[in-house]
């Protein structure tokens, strides 16, 4: 009896050691028959230092290649290789630690079935993507609003920058609203652990990159949404930051070596000026002010140079969508990265996922200075390998100018006309990504002064022009707000609470203006996923005259004219100035109203208006 005591408990003590909770492996797990089959483990004790940077792993196909040791003994890195014929398995690590031996378990998986077909499948021009700030949509599930433990504990619906309760099973709830919409991919703003003290909302200060935010429903309530969205043929995109970290991120709180964020003798932050890295007359101290200094305070800025630190970015970023099954990457605050860095990344994420979409924020000022940071044709002694960005240039000086100035030589349409004349600097126009607003843009309604027949012809530019139109969550029901100073940019979608008086996924409460460009892009959204011409058809645009812009989108099959009236008077339409596509067409129809036109007359389109026609023979 006291022999079978005494087994007992040596099992259950090897049970704790195999199963200990304060020493974590990053990553948390890996995959078999990957391309990146060689990882370098980060292993992190909580409470005891490790003795030796010196391990055991005895599983079939797995060598160790290299460890490391770290000013901080609570940390060893670990490069492996897992051999093509290894098997799926739990590997046990052997460590030693001052409290004695320990061993742990690292799984590795077999790979998600479909890489590039069903899942890892791009986001193409053939796309309408929607942005979503989780916290903001809708609240699905009130038992996660406040987590026990973690920092911020605010929950209140008018603070605009505390947390309001927004989850994904409330973005699940209301999948048949957004597909229904027209929307077939949607991209999160960060949905990672944010354990900061406040400004948790918006998802930037990621302080675990291997968790999602259990405020939000946690890894199981993503992948279930993950599921959901390819089961009825849509994407997923993982809003990825290469940048910074949050100040209560375990690496900046505990790190391994004092170099793994940009170190000053004295706060130092970004001069947010991207023009010291192509400048032919800048200086080094600008040059690295814009990528060494930081976003914020509460926001280390990652050293890149740091090889562990490099790793530990490009292997989440592999893991993440091997785990979740991502289709396409945003890349966060891209021009602040150590581009050399960036490239390998992003190389290693395309080797991996052939088919996978990348594009990268580059908010900058001028055509030129954003192609810079992409595949372009421009012959600079850095090349991006970015393949797409976020075209704030067509919004910048595009599409809000062609509608809030007086025409002119200079204003007004044609800057929208000159900054898409600019697409011959870049590789890949039409995987540029379209906007009106965004978290951190102010609502487009806004800007055009809370006029709806503005904000109508701003949503047909959307769905029309060359690119990957996106939506921001809400504008479709002209939400409202500025940045400063009251962050109404980033209020709650009208609805996704159950107190709401309005509820724009049922239309209740709604004004006629609301529900008629929710329609509008209802209408047109779901016309483009059968429409050639504009998802993948080429461009040809007239110069402007008297503030009226008409542009065509066209293939074999196709031929869509878009008119944009941006004047207040009405202009007449002459099909015959247009010859070059429209010659051999007989009759318009416009894709909201249905109206024909014939196009052998002459017609009039009104003040502020805009047209999208499909010509017939």
């Amino acid at each position: 009896m006291k022999n079978t005591s005494f087994i007992l408990m040596l099992l259950c003590c090897f049970s704790l050691a195999i199963n200990a909770k304060n020493t974590e492996v990053y990553p948390t797990n890996w995959w078999v028959g990957m391309k990146t089959n060689s990882i370098q483990l980060l292993i992190r004790s909580t409470d005891d230092s490790f003795t030796t940077d010196k391990i055991n792993i005895n599983y079939p196909g797995i060598a160790i290649n290299k460890t490391y040791s770290f000013p901080n003994s609570k940390y060893i890195a670990v490069d492996i290789t897992i051999s093509p014929e290894t098997a799926a398995g739990d590997v046990i690590i052997e460590l030693n630690q001052k409290s004695g031996k320990q061993k742990i378990k690292w799984p590795i998986y077999n790979r998600r079935a479909g890489n590039g077909i069903q899942y890892a499948q791009g986001v193409t021009s053939s796309d309408f993507i929607e942005l979503i700030m989780v916290d903001r949509f809708s609240n699905g599930d009130t038992a996660n609003d406040k987590i026990k433990g973690m920092r911020d504990q605010s929950l209140n619906r008018k603070e605009m920058y505390d947390r309001h309760g927004g989850d994904l099973q409330g973005v699940i709830n209301n999948l048949d609203y957004i597909q229904g919409l027209g929307v077939t991919a949607l991209w999160f703003t960060p949905v990672m652990e944010n354990d900061m003290e406040k400004r948790t909302e918006h998802g930037y200060a990621i302080t675990n990159h291997y968790k999602i935010d259990r405020r939000y429903g946690g890894d199981a309530m993503y992948e279930k949404l993950s599921n959901q969205l390819h089961s009825r043929g849509m994407k997923l995109i993982f809003d990825a930051v290469y940048n910074h970290i949050g100040s209560f991120h375990f690496l900046e709180l505990d790190p391994p070596a004092n170099d793994w964020v940009h170190r000053w003798p004295e706060y130092t932050q970004t001069n947010y000026r991207e023009i010291p890295l192509f400048d032919p007359y800048g200086t080094k101290s600008d040059k690295k002010k814009m990528s060494d200094g930081w976003f914020d305070k509460i926001m280390p800025d990652i050293n890149q140079d740091n090889p562990f630190m490099a790793n530990f970015i490009i292997q989440n970023c592999i893991w993440h969508i091997e785990k979740f099954g991502i289709d396409g990457v945003r890349l966060d605050t891209y021009t602040y990265n150590d581009l050399n860095f960036a490239n390998r990344c992003n190389k290693a994420i395309m080797d991996e996922f052939p088919k996978i979409s990348i594009f990268g924020e580059i908010m900058v000022h001028g055509v030129a200075n954003q192609a810079y940071f992409e595949q372009n044709n421009i012959d600079t002694p850095f090349k991006s390998n970015l393949p797409s960005v976020v075209d704030f240039q067509s919004l910048y000086y595009g599409i809000i100018p062609a509608l809030t100035e007086p025409f002119g030589w200079k204003g007004g349409v044609n800057q929208l006309y000159y900054t898409l004349s600019s697409d011959f600097l870049s590789k890949n126009p039409m995987q540029k990504v379209l906007l009106l607003d965004n978290h951190d843009e102010a609502r487009f309604f806004s800007l055009m002064g809370e006029n709806a027949e503005k904000q109508k012809i701003g949503f047909q530019w959307l769905l029309t022009c060359r690119g990957i139109p996106q939506l921001y969550y809400g504008s479709e029901v002209l939400m409202k707000g500025f940045k400063n100073p009251d962050g109404l940019l980033r209020a709650d979608f009208p609805g996704g609470w159950k107190e709401d008086e309005k509820n724009a996924f049922t239309g209740k409460g709604m004004t006629d203006d609301e529900k008629s460009t929710q329609e509008l892009v209802r209408k047109l959204a779901n016309f483009r996923k059968n429409a050639s011409a504009i998802k993948t058809g080429k461009m040809m645009h007239y110069t402007p005259v008297d503030g009226l812009y008409v542009y065509f989108r066209y293939d074999d099959s196709q031929t869509i004219m878009c008119v944009m009236n941006t004047s207040n008077s009405e202009k007449e339409i002459d099909f015959q100035k247009y010859n070059e596509r429209t010659a051999g067409f007989a009759s318009a129809k416009n894709v909201i109203t249905e109206e024909k036109i014939s196009t052998s007359q002459k017609t009039v389109i009104p003040a502020t208006k805009m047209w999208v026609l499909e010509l017939s023979k």
